[in-house]
């Protein structure tokens, strides 16, 4: 049997994948491996590396500390500052708990973990509190912390005025998303709050640009019929107009709309997975030496990047302890699906009206799409002799991960590639909601429409129409009951004298909101639309039951009616409006679904 070569570059690759010793996992020890397997590292752009360094060399530099959850980085930042400022990488290389360096007559003292010092460690936080209000002029500090960690160790030492004053500041700091505050010597840089969307494509580019890749040049599996996987995998990466980084920048774009943060050592995670992953592999990760049998075997299928986009190479319970493959398995694509979908795969080879797209999306792929094993299961399946339902099962749910990843953008509404998601307008919230808002241009009106029904089937409980103005009802006594039929308030969803109905986003933390608004004196009434709750109104407006779909949204949706209603009632006090007590409104739903209301005299 031919052998393949050996690749450092794909053995170091391989330690940032789910194994159990996954070294490269920790900035610590990634140098040692470097040197040791003399290949170069994976550098990638941190968006706030230059911004720290220039504040070192200002002539006011304010101390710096770097929170987040575990790898996210913070001390890869640490390690490039010191070296950018011109500490030595031996020294570095020591793994001293703090280090020292003068600079423009300044010291600068980092800290890399706090969390690793020891009780008397921790008391040098009382110098840094003097630095951070201005006591103390000459020394500055770098520190790098985990969230859930940094407040503890500022209440873990003995608590002076100036000490309990700063813990209380960057709780402060730390509760609303801002890095500084006037009066304090301090920016605070919370890396869970960077973009892994924006990061990912950066991972990409970079891994795929690494020169270790030129030894596999020269292996025997490089070309031909029976081409090492790995090498596919990367092919198919770098091949034009790439729809694979850019449907998965877009779930990580959905995760961060949701609030689901995934950090840089779980992003190098995924992608030395993608590359590498295959579930008959040792540790379930292909390495140069495994390549021959992988191909004698006929099983080079089960390497297929899209499956292990998802993990599937790995046991689902080793796959459901890893974060990003449970938060990019919360899509379901692969077990959700669509007719037209499942009509291509199952009956496109015999079917006129889907042969053509069979044969573009499936024949044309011979390694992972018309492979032998995919062809014969399915003839077994259609012909009633395949003894093993799920073994088809299973290779049809890895062919519509697939086909979410190559189907062309042209074709994505036709062929309806966001119902392979639990999350079926998650394609339209990406492109006609986040991106017009995030390019400062119009959002659809129409979109604003369905938000508008949806939210009055809601408030009122009662199947309408009604999309031009957002109608605030109650059961009498401003109850969250199921149905409302008092009317209180038609709000305008087009602009008309401070009432309106909008999407927003803020700029500070890059978040969707539906904002209603009642008058130009006071405030909107604002709710994170993320991709959830948007799924969640959208669907109601289309006609399923507030309470199916998500019970918690349901809840979400009437708190937001209440604080709708309660600044309904300061418009009234703030305008002198005198309510009609003497009547009620009585709404009811004619038989175009719109609504009109009675009065209902009350004596």
């Amino acid at each position: 049997m031919a052998k393949s070569n050996s690749n450092n570059w794909i053995s170091f690759l391989r330690q940032y994948g789910p194994i159990p010793r996954n070294d490269n996992m920790y900035d610590e020890t990634i140098q040692r491996i470097i040197k040791k397997k003399k290949v170069t590292p994976i550098n990638i752009e941190m968006i706030y590396l230059e911004e720290i360094i220039r504040n070192f060399h200002s002539e006011s530099p304010a101390s710096i500390i770097l929170t987040g959850t575990a790898g996210d980085g913070k001390t890869y930042y640490c390690r490039e500052v010191w070296k950018a400022l011109g500490g030595a990488e031996n020294q570095w290389a020591k793994n001293n708990k703090i280090n020292e360096l003068f600079l423009n007559g300044k010291k600068i003292i980092f800290i890399k973990d706090l969390s690793e010092l020891s009780t008397d460690d921790k008391e040098i936080l009382t110098l840094m509190a003097d630095s951070i209000s201005g006591e103390e002029n000459n020394i500055i500090f770098l520190v790098a912390a985990n969230d859930g960690q940094l407040i503890e160790s500022w209440k873990s030492i003995h608590q002076t005025h100036n000490i309990s004053n700063i813990r209380v500041f960057i709780e402060e700091l730390l509760i609303s998303g801002k890095r500084r505050r006037d009066g304090y010597n301090l920016s605070l840089y919370n890396l869970s709050h960077s973009n892994s969307a924006l990061l990912f494509p950066k991972i990409i580019h970079e891994v795929l640009l690494n020169p270790g890749w030129e030894e596999c040049s020269n292996c025997l599996f490089s070309t031909g019929e029976q081409i090492c996987p790995i090498f596919e995998n990367k092919k198919r990466l770098e091949s034009e107009n790439n729809l694979i980084v850019k449907r998965l920048t877009d779930l990580l774009t959905l995760c961060e709309v949701n609030e689901l943060h995934l950090p840089l050592r779980q992003l190098l995670l995924l992608v030395a997975n993608m590359l590498l992953g295959h579930p008959e592999a040792k540790e379930r990760l292909l390495k140069c030496g495994d390549i021959p049998e992988i191909l004698g075997k006929d099983t080079a299928h089960l390497a297929s990047i899209y499956r292990n986009i998802f993990g599937e190479n790995l046991p689902d319970r080793k796959r459901s302890s890893i974060d990003v493959f449970n938060t990019l398995n919360k899509y379901g694509i692969g077990t959700e699906t669509n007719g037209i979908i499942d009509n291509i795969l199952i009956f496109g080879e015999d079917d006129s009206k889907y042969k053509e797209l069979y044969e573009q999306f499936v024949l044309t792929d011979t390694k992972y799409g018309a492979d032998k094993t995919f062809i014969s299961e399915k003839k077994a399946y259609l012909e009633g002799e395949s003894l093993e339902k799920d073994t088809f099962l299973n290779l049809l749910k890895s062919q519509r991960q697939r086909l979410f990843f190559i189907i062309p953008t042209e074709l994505e509404e036709e062929l309806m590639i966001w119902r392979l998601t639990t999350f079926q307008y998650a394609g339209e919230f990406l492109k006609e909601l986040y991106k017009p808002l995030h390019d400062r241009n119009r959002v659809n009106t129409q979109y604003i429409s369905r938000m508008a029904k949806g939210l009055n089937r809601i408030i009122t409980g009662l199947l309408i129409e009604e999309k031009d103005r957002l109608i605030l009802s109650t059961s009498g006594n401003h109850s969250q009951a199921k149905i409302s039929r008092i009317l209180e308030e038609f709000i305008s969803v087009k602009a008309n004298r401070g009432e309106y109905v909008k999407f927003e986003l803020d700029k500070e933390n890059s978040k969707v909101y539906l904002a209603v608004g009642f008058s130009n004196d006071l405030p909107p009434v604002r709710l994170h639309l993320q991709l959830v709750r948007y799924e969640f109104i959208s669907r109601v407006a289309e006609g399923a039951l507030p309470g199916s779909f998500s019970r918690e949204c349901y809840e979400d949706i009437l708190a937001y009616k209440s604080k709708l209603l309660k600044r309904l009632e300061e418009r009234r006090k703030t305008e002198d409006e005198v309510e009609n007590i003497s009547a009620l409104n009585l709404l009811k739903v004619n038989e175009k679904g719109l609504v009109e209301y009675k009065s209902l005299e009350v004596f």
